[in-house]
Parts: C-alpha cells; sequence; structure tokens
C-alpha cells in the first residue's frame, strides 16, 4: 500500500505546544481543517489522550504515533509534527524523548487500519532514518525528507559492493544452476545500504530477505518477492528457517524447492556465506504428516508477527533476565477446552483492535506479560484471548520428548497435536525459539549444549 497518497505538506509542521495534549490539538487542526464538521475537535482529542493514558503509543527513536478512528469519508489522514525539545504528558518521561508526533485517523470501515500501522511503525524502525527527518534545518526540508521517508527513499546511502561480492553474487549463480535450485534467496541485512544487483538473476526467483522491507526494495526489477524477518541475532544467515517458514505460507516456495541462500553478517558489508537448503529434508518432520503448515483461519501475518515476538524474547528477555513463552495460535473455539486460567486474563475487556498482535504498540504488552506462567491463546485473526493460561491437552496427545525438552515443549507439542494450531515456544534457558505444528518441532535457533525448557 502506498502510503504517500495520505499525507500533504500542509499536514507536516513544527509543534509549537511543549504538552502532548497542545501538539494533538495542532496536529487535529491542520488535519480537520479543510474538511466537514463531522470531526469534532475536542472529541477526537479527548479519545486520543484516554488511549495514551491507557497504552503509550512511543515507539521508540523519538517517534509516538497517537492513532484513532473517526466517521470520515477518507481512508485515512496523516499529520506529522516536530518537536525538538520533547513533550511533557502525566509526568512520564518517555515524552520527553518524543521529537516526532505521527497522527493518524483512521476511518471507522477500514478493514486494513492494523496493517497500516504496522506499515508506518516499519518505516520509522530505523533510528538513522528518523534523525535524518528530525535533523532538517528548516521546515520546507522537513516537509521533504518526511515524504521521502515514505517513499523508502531515506535509507542509508548505498555502498558499491566489491570485487568479491561480485564474484560470489556469480557464483552464486553458478551454484544455483548446478544444484537444480529454483529460488535465490539474498539477506540484504549484510549491506548498511542495502544490496546493490543491477542484473538480477534471469533465470531465478529472486528472493531478498531483510528485518525491514521498503518500497524501494519491492520496486526493485529483479526482486520477486520480500520476506521481511526481523534480525535477531549477528549470525550468517539467523533469520534462514523464519524466511523459509513464511516463504512456505505466503506460497513463495513450495515444499518441493531448493533454494540457494546467500548473505554475510548483518551490517559488515561483506559476503561470506553460501548454503544450498533442500526445504523438504530441512522440515521433513513436519513433511511427514501433513503439507499444508498453516492452520485454517490463521492469518499469515500473525504468524509473522509471533514469530518476531518469540525470537525478540529469545534474545533480550525481560530486563536482562531469561524468559520462557508459549504462543498458541488457531481456532479458540476448539483450544479454549483444552486450556484452564492460572491468573486473571490482562487483556480481558479491551477492544479486540487494542489486544492484537498486529497493532505494533502490542509487542512491549505481550513482552511484560510473557513473565506470567502460562501460555497466551491467540486467535487466527491475531486478536490474544488470554494470557496465563495453562494447557490441558487430553493425555494421550502427550509424548515423550528428546532429553532437554520440558512441559513447556510437551505442552505445545500436545496442543498441536490436539488441534489445528501453531504453537511457538521460547525457552528460558537455552533462548531456542521453536514452532509445532501437528505435534512435531521445527528449531527456529540452534540449541546450545545442556540446559532444559
Amino acid at each position: 500500500m502506498r502510503l504517500d497518497r495520505y499525507i500533504s505538506k500542509a499536514r507536516i509542521i513544527e509543534l509549537e505546544s511543549t504538552d502532548l495534549e497542545g501538539a494533538l490539538k495542532e496536529l487535529i487542526a491542520v488535519s480537520t481543517q479543510r474538511l466537514s464538521q463531522e470531526l469534532p475537535s475536542d472529541e477526537l482529542v479527548k479519545e486520543l489522550i484516554e488511549r495514551e493514558n491507557t497504552m503509550s503509543t512511543y515507539l521508540g527513536n523519538g517517534v509516538a504515533m497517537p492513532h484513532v478512528r473517526a466517521k470520515m469519508k477518507r481512508p485515512y489522514i496523516f499529520a506529522i509534527g516536530r518537536c525538538r525539545e520533547g513533550l511533557d504528558h502525566e509526568g512520564v518521561t518517555e515524552y520527553k524523548e518524543v521529537r516526532l508526533v505521527f497522527l493518524l485517523l483512521a476511518s471507522e470501515s477500514e478493514k486494513n487500519y492494523l496493517n497500516v500501522l504496522a506499515s508506518l511503525a516499519r518505516l520509522f524502525r530505523e533510528k538513522a532514518v528518523v534523525d535524518h527527518i528530525v535533523d532538517a534545518p528548516n521546515l520546507r526540508t522537513f516537509q521533504q525528507r518526511v515524504y521521502e521517508g515514505f517513499g523508502g527513499l531515506l535509507a542509508k546511502p548505498e555502498r558499491r559492493q566489491n570485487r568479491f561480492n561480485r564474484l560470489l553474487l556469480r557464483e552464486a549463480e553458478k551454484v544455483a544452476r548446478s544444484t537444480r535450485c529454483s529460488a535465490i534467496l539474498i539477506f540484504s541485512d549484510t549491506f548498511a545500504g542495502g544490496i546493490e544487483i543491477t542484473d538480477g538473476f534471469p533465470e531465478y526467483r529472486s528472493v531478498l530477505v531483510s528485518r525491514a522491507v521498503s518500497d524501494r526494495q519491492k520496486d526493485s526489477p529483479w526482486v520477486s518477492a520480500c520476506i521481511e524477518v526481523r534480525s535477531f541475532s549477528q549470525q550468517r544467515l539467523s533469520q534462514l528457517r523464519s524466511a523459509i517458514i513464511i516463504g512456505l505460507t505466503r506460497n513463495i516456495f513450495k515444499f518441493s524447492d531448493r533454494v540457494c541462500c546467500i548473505g554475510g553478517l548483518p551490517s559488515s558489508n561483506q559476503l561470506d556465506t553460501l548454503i544450498v537448503v533442500d526445504i523438504e529434508r530441512e522440515f521433513q518432520s513436519v513433511m511427514t504428516q501433513n503439507e499444508d503448515l498453516l492452520p485454517k483461519n490463521v492469518k499469515i501475518e500473525v504468524v509473522e508477527r509471533m514469530l518476531a515476538i518469540a525470537t525478540e524474547l529469545a534474545v533480550e528477555g525481560r530486563e536482562g533476565k531469561p524468559v520462557g513463552s508459549l504462543f498458541v495460535v488457531g481456532n479458540t473455539e476448539v483450544i479454549n477446552p483444552m486450556i484452564k486460567p492460572l491468573v486473571l486474563n490482562p487483556f480481558y475487556g479491551y477492544k479486540e483492535e487494542d489486544r492484537n498482535v498486529l497493532n505494533p504498540f502490542m509487542d512491549e504488552t505481550i513482552k511484560e506479560f510473557s513473565v506470567i506462567d502460562g501460555c497466551f491463546v491467540i486467535r487466527g485473526d491475531g486478536v490474544i484471548e488470554s494470557a496465563g493460561s495453562l494447557i490441558h491437552a487430553p493425555s494421550e496427545f502427550y509424548q515423550d520428548m528428546p532429553g532437554g525438552f520440558g512441559s513447556r515443549h510437551s505442552a505445545a507439542a500436545a496442543i498441536s497435536r490436539a488441534t489445528d494450531c501453531l504453537a511457538i515456544v521460547v525457552s528460558a534457558s537455552t533462548g531456542q525459539v521453536s514452532l509445532f505444528r501437528n505435534g512435531d518441532m521445527v528449531p527456529l535457533l540452534e540449541k546450545p549444549l545442556g540446559g532444559t525448557a
């Protein structure tokens, strides 16, 4: 979706207010001045403030993204304000870090609201991009840089690949030909400024893997498909298994495909690794029973989001401590009879869009509640039904697990065998992330020697 159609220079402003409520009033004013009176400004500001008091919309990197639905004919209205000294709000210190306030007004009838929120959050994930916008010397340059940001043009300056990189790319094509690969998978995070391939690989589907896919990458003539996988490790090709799983669910790959993968250490600007992956062999355990990796009525975007959150939890933990978690995604009408609460459900009573994993502001909430014992139960459309739940699948679905795996993995295997769901486990002791389908386990991070779940 091209988001730049919803912005206007008249709605990109320098904020004069020093507090959040005043900043919102300024942004609402420029958003509604050309519309009819169907958008009551005072009510919109009140609803935005109430949302902030319930759940902060601060994304990090100096960006806040207040958002609200309203009765209006336009699908979306964007307004962006710059505040160089931060904002005051209820004494909360994080608002002092805000440098950009991005206001999103969405029509009540828009169904892609959460997807648009996620797309906007990705735009401002790179600190270098935000700093470039904030540091604009004047309003005109500030407006221009915002436009460029929406067009995906504010990536770091591209660096020409050296002779060794070009050689390795040519050899990758030869290897792909001799091993009868159907696609070449390129990990573009190897290059800080994006990979530069002018001719591409005409004989093969060229699939780009990146932690943040921009419109510029999607529009490149040599790219057949893009897969976004958050980078959670400095290991070579650390995103490989997650990328292939997402590719399978999106029908970018088939189980019968053989893929030539090429990349290197993130931001090293140096290709150094080439691997040929036979997908059927790599995921043989899942293949033995069912080729349908994605459960019915489960959105691909939900699986992608949960894999991203799980891998971040595995690396970051909470407050420097490792955290183990279990996420069950599928038909909750079938799953719910097999669980029972261990604690009061922290998500009870909230609007569905406010407890949907596709909402980018839910990431930190999920991570905070991951310290609670028990599992998260998530509907196929991304709505979190409960947290802190104990899995109570029928005994015949429990089987002995390999040495080193404990009750969390056993429960994940059982529930995925008993119902049409996916279960994702984060191990507290090893940092391993594992995906369960039909009782079979696919490790997404290699498990170090020793340790239990």
